[in-house]
């Protein structure tokens, strides 16, 4: 049986591309590695923001939705993205440059077991700055060199992701008997669980809530994307989710990686992807982020999908 190496990138909706490009790359440091639009509806941007090379477990997408209203926030969705920072040292830094930008935040105080800054981003995404303590992290993790933070302070990648659900046994049960998720806490109305027992970069933090299901909006999360390693893990996973009773919508191919898509039973969207080929698949590491890359098969729109496309940068 094959195993989940944790996150892969976590994909959310913006009102604002400029607004979000500021915020990611001048405030929270991270690289904008891709600059592209949603192959299901190129009209709008898809961004990603990671590490060096954007690697998978370091991204965060973004789809701009002009039109898009506020958030009602309710039940059955994804409803905070963690991100691990080095130290303690590197949240009184955090909590220092939240300040200096104006961002409203908790001050220091602990989720999940950790230290922990809360804050939100223009769009009012709920994101939350995790102390990993110094601990391992993929080896293959590489740290932007002209981020704005400090080298020893620079946000390393995705930590703990929250759900929250009406019911709670439903996603648990898919974590555990069919992803092989280890249970690190449960009560009656929160668990945890890790893809890779005792790392923070699998970890999903599941919290159970009566009432309305949340309704989308700009700052919503639209999926989550778990790792595998290949093609053949991915046909493997395509299988275990069909056998589970889920609708998968096969194996799709997105150019910078292949995944699948299904919805659980309490109507959370996931995505499992492959790791490869990687957004240097178009692109030199250098000019990673820069022009608007396109996939081969929306390239002879490219004039067609520009001329709807505000400049950003």
């Amino acid at each position: 049986m094959y195993t989940i190496p944790g996150h892969h990138h976590v994909s959310m909706l913006t009102k604002t591309a400029t607004v979000n490009n500021h915020f990611y790359q001048h405030v929270l440091g991270l690289r904008r590695v891709k600059k592209t639009v949603n192959q299901d509806n190129p009209t709008m941007y898809h961004l990603f923001y990671g590490d060096l090379t954007g690697s998978a477990g370091t991204e965060l997408s973004f789809f701009e939705m002009p039109i898009v209203g506020r958030t009602v926030r309710g039940t059955n969705a994804i409803t905070q993205i963690g991100l691990l920072v080095s130290s303690y040292e590197s949240l009184v830094y955090w909590k220092a440059r939240l300040d200096q930008f104006n961002v409203e935040n908790s001050g220091i105080t602990t989720y999940a077991g950790r230290d922990t800054i809360h804050f939100e981003d223009p769009d009012g995404l709920r994101l939350i700055l995790l102390n990993h303590n110094g601990e391992e992290i993929p080896e293959f993790w590489s740290a932007w060199g002209d981020s704005p933070v400090e080298e020893q302070h620079r946000v390393l990648g995705l930590g703990s992701v929250e759900i929250t659900v009406r019911y709670l046994d439903r996603l648990a049960n898919l974590l555990k008997d069919t992803f092989g998720y280890a249970e690190v806490s449960r009560s009656e109305n929160e668990a945890i669980y890790q893809s890779v027992a005792g790392k923070a970069y699998g970890e999903i933090v599941i919290k159970r809530l009566e009432g309305p299901n949340e309704r989308n909006g700009k700052g919503s999360v639209h999926h989550l994307a778990i790792r595998v390693n290949n093609d053949e893990e991915l046909r493997y996973w395509d299988e275990a989710v069909k056998k589970r009773g889920f609708e998968s919508t096969g194996i799709v191919d997105r150019f910078y990686f292949k995944s699948l898509y299904f919805r659980e039973s309490n109507g959370i969207l996931f995505e499992i992807a492959t790791d490869g080929p990687g957004f240097t698949a178009d692109s030199s590491v250098e000019d990673l982020g820069k022009p608007l890359d396109l996939p081969p098969f929306l390239e002879e729109r490219r004039a067609e999908i520009e001329a709807k496309l505000t400049p950003i940068d």
